[in-house]
């Protein structure tokens, strides 16, 4: 197993890309993402975002987020809304790299590898964000 990214406080970006998103959709959810107010101020309250506590992010491909399991009839669920990994790998790229521009320390795991991510949750924040 070859080791990835490792980082202290911050977040851990599950990213999932779906069949037509774009270099322009990754660029503009990094900035979401990096700016979104997720971190608590001294009262405690969600008022800081990545880019004010100078945390990092560790940004993994997840296609399976992209999985549908309504039309489902079985158990299996389907992922024909992911993108193939010759879109998806482009995008994610460009997702790191836009958060790298922004000033964040950005590491990454393998793009479509099999991966095993050890994570402390501090907190009760899991945030779906689609473009």
């Amino acid at each position: 197993m070859t080791p990835g990214g490792e980082i202290g406080p911050g977040l851990c970006v599950l990213l999932g890309v779906a069949r037509g998103d774009t270099a322009d959709d990754a660029e503009r959810l990094a900035g979401k993402v990096a700016r979104l107010r997720i971190f608590q101020n001294a009262e405690g309250r969600f008022d800081h975002s990545l880019l004010d506590v100078g945390g990092a992010a560790l940004v993994v491909s997840q296609f399976t987020l992209i999985a549908d399991s309504k039309r489902q009839k079985g158990t299996r669920p389907d992922f024909h809304l992911a993108a193939g990994p010759e879109v998806a790998g482009p995008i994610y790229e460009r997702f790191c790299r836009a958060f790298r521009e922004l000033g964040v320390q950005t590491e990454t795991g393998v793009f479509g590898a099999r991966m095993q991510v050890e994570l402390v949750n501090d907190g009760p924040v899991t945030i779906i964000l689609e473009t």
